[in-house]
């Protein structure tokens, strides 16, 4: 599975090293899409795109989205098995509403909740 991840938000950044660090099969790769080779590397992955939601691809070369990144990949490894809860249909409805929220904002609510234990000054 790769993830395609936003490198310039500290908020992002933990979520994958956590997600990284609990990996220890290495079935995950994580791409940041603010490198300069991205697009070239990833032709089907517009960055902007992919900044304004989580992408993610399945080893087939399925693409998934969302919070159904998030899912996966901790399922991928062996981790937060609650997150199940969120793909239940109402609960599903009202979590993606709040990821997309989420991710519109992610930078201000970043620096508003994460300053000091994300690393932003």
């Amino acid at each position: 599975m790769i993830i395609f991840y936003d490198g310039n938000c500290p908020l992002c950044v933990k979520e994958m090293d956590s997600l990284k660090r609990a990996d220890t099969h290495n079935k995950i790769i994580l791409e940041d899409i603010n490198k300069d080779d991205f697009e070239q590397r990833f032709k089907n992955i517009k960055c902007h795109d992919a900044m304004a939601f989580l992408h993610g691809q399945r080893d087939n070369g399925e693409m998934i989205y969302g919070l159904d990144v998030t899912f996966e990949a901790w399922q991928t490894v062996g981790r937060h098995s609650w997150l199940k809860l969120l793909q239940l249909p109402i609960i599903r409805f009202i979590a993606d509403l709040g990821y997309r929220l989420f991710a519109k904002y992610r930078r201000q609510i970043t620096r508003i909740f994460c300053q000091s234990s994300c690393g932003i000054k």
